[in-house]
């Protein structure tokens, strides 16, 4: 039976999460963590840190950054049409990607701060659902091999006061397979789980897409070299920001004054267009 990806888009829109399985079938998946580990290794070569110790306690949570430009199959992810679709569910036909890294928990990793995704960039009071994470899963993701956890009905806290203070006593994981995706819209409070087990890995790719009005935590701009942006379609320069004019007409209405308050109506006249 085909999955409902409607009713995932409606279960994202109350819970603040979803999960869409089999985006990527099992070898799919497993070619993008191959690609994964050559990022890593080619970040290393120069320079970039793959472990920061300001988020993580140990050097087993590994974190790759700048994704799209170490490998082409990281940019087909991060426009992947189910991704893209599940985007705009939320967020709506225009948004920016703001982000795209990797985060690998190794056995031996713990958890990172409690936060969400919107409270880093934009202080509250979060009146509406302004970020997105597509979370791709790369290997089986558990509890136990570090399962990014949440706390249920956090996409709902307006105020950062309504974080309760028994916050990690409500943590529950996430839980998929190879090749799912999971989404979580950015009110929802989570951190990184532990990763418990003798010798598996678990790694994960986080997709950030934003609101058009928030400054992306990318300049893509910058980042790219122009032989990638200049092969990058139209659709996807405006989602990156690459463009030299952005947010023109996204949040509000801009039609004429003459179309913003029509003429009334005059006896035997049409009204103003």
């Amino acid at each position: 039976m085909a999955f409902d990806l409607e009713a995932a888009k409606a279960h994202l829109k109350e819970h603040g999460w979803t999960r869409v399985p089999a985006v990527l079938t099992k070898p799919e998946a497993a070619a993008a963590l191959d690609k994964l580990w050559e990022a890593k290794r080619k970040a290393e070569a120069r320079g970039e840190e793959t472990y920061l110790s300001f988020l993580d306690p140990n050097p087993s949570n590994v974190r790759v950054f700048y994704l799209m430009e170490l490998d082409a199959v990281f940019r087909d992810l991060i426009s992947h049409p189910t991704a893209i679709s599940m985007v705009k569910a939320v967020l709506g036909d225009n948004f920016l990607i703001s982000n795209f890294t990797a985060n690998i928990a190794r056995p031996g990793s713990q958890s990172m701060a409690l936060h969400s995704d919107q409270s880093i960039v934009f202080p509250d009071p979060w009146q509406d659902v302004w970020a997105l994470n597509v979370i791709w899963c790369l290997n089986d993701v558990r509890a136990d091999n570090g399962a990014t956890r949440y706390i249920p009905g956090s996409n709902k806290y307006v105020y950062r006061r309504e974080v309760p203070p028994n916050a990690p006593e409500l943590l529950v994981p996430f839980e998929a397979d190879a090749g799912d995706i999971l989404v979580m819209d950015g009110r929802v409070w989570h951190t990184s789980g532990s990763n418990v087990t003798a010798d598996e890995d678990r790694a994960l790719l986080f997709g950030y897409y934003t609101a058009p009005f928030m400054r992306q935590q990318v300049n893509w701009t910058a980042k790219l070299p122009k032989e990638i942006q200049d092969g990058l379609s139209e659709e996807m320069r405006e989602w990156l920001g690459l463009n030299p004019v952005g947010n023109i007409g996204m949040t509000g209405d801009l039609r004429y004054l003459s179309q913003q308050y029509p003429e009334e109506k005059k006896p035997g006249e049409a009204a103003v267009a």
